[in-house]
């Protein structure tokens, strides 16, 4: 087994029973998701959990996942993002729970995820994978509109359109602080 073989390459050893492909695959590529996840959702935990899912998913999807010159990584990123979303939305439900609980005598942890990742919470589902894959994973266009199945022109329109929106839901959340003062 060769130390360079592509993530293609693992893979189909994987799906021909080596279990060690597989394992290699994650060791390349756990970090590079468990970065990419701390920006996405409120814990390290979390993270790690999303970590977790993504490589399940991985394996679940494993006659359908898609490689980009030989790597799984923008498959992974993809896949992690959305998994991201499901574990903020469950941990938004269970802070709103805890909201409903009457507060005890103890200290309570506010959770601000800032207003960067606030307004990137407020894209839609399609800006926010070209917003991951192009600016925060450094992805190029070319590459993101490989991974997400569309046009390459699909991918810069979407990219302008969100960092505009971006620009300006910062800039409210600035001036709404600025007033506040």
């Amino acid at each position: 087994m060769s130390i360079t073989a592509t993530d293609a390459e693992e893979w189909q050893f994987a799906l021909a029973g080596d279990s060690e492909a597989f394992a290699r695959i994650f060791d390349r590529h756990q970090q590079r998701i468990l970065r990419h996840s701390l920006a996405l959702v409120p814990t390290h935990d979390d993270a790690k959990d999303v970590v977790g899912i993504t490589f399940l998913e991985a394996w679940r999807k494993r006659a359908t996942v898609r490689f980009v010159d030989g790597s799984l990584l923008p498959w992974l990123l993809v896949t992690a993002s959305h998994s991201a979303r499901n574990v903020s939305r469950a941990a938004r439900r269970y802070r709103d729970l805890l909201e409903r609980i009457p507060p005890s005598s103890s200290v309570e942890t506010v959770i601000d995820d800032g207003p960067a990742l606030e307004a990137l919470g407020e894209l839609s589902k399609a800006h926010q994978d070209v917003v991951t894959l192009c600016v925060i994973e450094g992805l190029s266009e070319a590459e993101a509109a490989e991974v997400l199945s569309v046009p390459i022109g699909t991918v810069k329109s979407r990219l302008f359109r969100a960092k505009r929106q971006l620009a300006q839901r910062l800039e409210l959340s600035a001036s709404h602080l600025r007033t506040a003062r």
